[in-house]
């Protein structure tokens, strides 16, 4: 009999015992919700960052965020544990076609967004085309060397974000050490399910925590809560619509391939950590990625991309159940539709969101080393070891390239460089016999 086009989802009783919760398996439902939020928490602070560095509506970018993720889903057909959420990829390009300043809404969105629909474009092409003929061709050009490497880079790049978003202050650093220390306590010296929540568990932890530092004692920025009671229960997202314009579409459509190398290495690295081996769902995978940035662009959203602290999440607590990513998907409808829920989680402090920022992008970088571990990388062989040592460098060294009007930043040169370094020293010279 063949199989249907989505699992049959089988509850998973003995979860809380740390045994691993897979794709097609489930928790309780009050279980999955807990999740389900914790993953709204893992991406909430980039997928907010990302619009908001490029002038763009935050909360539209959130239920743009669940609708990509719901999209994700029905086309890989649940098999795929992911969510997708705003893209720092298109940071640096749409800063540069729009003209943004930095300060407010950015008032060329249209024209990024014409850029960000041809760049899912050419992303669900490419998916069709790995669809058509297989991955051997990206795997033969990205080996686990390469797709660990870009991994890597991607929590090691993202770090300066972190650290410079707790750095205001004495007070944010000391906080955010805080942060760092609960979730930590929560995932060494908690047990059951409540280990496994150890990110939403700590944030609250650090949350109270700093209530009590800031709005009790005096000290540091007191959380503001009335942004949340002059906040609406229900409103309507506002949507942009896209104007094409040719150079802005040149600039950002070449985006996909860092997309592409984006999907490619989370996708390893979920079948490294589940075991199972997901690269017949990998050109599924690029179309519903590419759809996804489609639609946030004709809607007035960013591009997106299957997110790398989600992954993270996953790493540390062993539950990929599929399912959970429908519930983070709907929660983020929810909060894009209401103002209040929106403002109630932007009331999280800036160095508590930064401390688990510290935790999840850590988790990032070392989920890429865990594809060498798993692949068994010889870095005994100098061309892993040199393409590694390289990529990572450039990654983590935010290095940037222009090449007429287009430009590279980190994560681009790191990929690019990593790819091209391999098919360079693919060949090795023969050694020679010892005498």
């Amino acid at each position: 009999m063949a199989d249907s086009y989505f699992p049959r989802w089988r509850v998973q009783p003995n979860a809380a015992e740390g045994r691993i919760v897979g794709t097609d398996e489930r928790l309780a439902w009050p279980q999955m919700f807990a999740m389900g939020v914790q993953h709204v928490v893992a991406m909430f602070g980039a997928t907010v960052l990302a619009p908001l560095l490029m002038g763009f509506d935050p909360n539209l970018c959130i239920f743009m965020s669940g609708i990509g993720t719901l999209l994700f889903f029905v086309m890989v057909g649940g098999r795929v544990p992911s969510y997708l959420g705003s893209s720092f990829s298109f940071i640096g390009l749409v800063i540069a076609v729009t003209g943004y300043a930095g300060h407010g809404p950015n008032m060329n969105i249209p024209v990024a967004l014409g850029g960000i629909v041809a760049c899912g474009v050419v992303y669900a092409l490419i998916g069709l085309i790995v669809s058509a003929v297989g991955t051997r061709w990206i795997e033969t050009l990205m080996p686990p060397v390469v797709t660990g490497a870009i991994v890597c880079v991607i929590g090691l790049n993202l770090a300066p974000i972190a650290v410079h978003g707790v750095s205001g202050s004495n007070f944010d650093s000391w906080m955010a050490i805080v942060t760092v220390l609960c979730v930590g306590a929560v995932a060494v010296f908690a047990h059951g399910m409540l280990q496994r929540l150890l990110i939403l568990v700590g944030l609250l932890m650090a949350y109270v925590i700093y209530a009590i530092v800031t709005n009790g004692l005096g000290m540091g920025k007191p959380i503001d809560f009335s942004i949340v009671a002059n906040a609406a229960w229900f409103g309507m997202p506002h949507f942009t619509a896209p104007v094409f314009n040719v150079q802005a579409m040149t600039l950002l459509a070449p985006i996909a391939v860092i997309l592409v190398a984006e999907n490619l290495g989370h996708i390893k690295a979920v079948s490294a950590m589940t075991g199972q081996n997901l690269d017949r769902y990998v050109g599924r995978a690029f179309l519903g990625d590419g759809l996804a940035t489609v639609v946030s662009g004709f809607a007035g959203g960013t591009g997106v991309t299957t997110y790398a602290e989600n992954i993270g999440v996953m790493a540390v607590t062993k539950i990929y159940s599929t399912l959970v990513f429908v519930i983070a998907a709907l929660i983020a409808l929810v909060l894009g539709f209401s103002p209040k829920f929106g403002a109630v989680i932007q009331t999280i402090p800036g160095p508590v969101l930064g401390g688990v920022s510290i935790v999840v992008f850590g988790l990032i970088a070392v989920t890429g080393a865990r594809i060498w571990v798993v692949n068994r990388v010889d870095f005994s062989d100098n061309r892993n070891l040199i393409v590694a040592a390289v990529t990572l460098v450039l990654g983590a060294g935010d290095f940037s390239l222009k090449l007429g009007g287009f430009g590279l930043g980190g994560i681009g040169t790191a990929t690019f460089g990593a790819i091209i370094l391999y098919a360079l020293l693919r060949r090795k010279p023969v050694q020679q016999p010892s005498v």
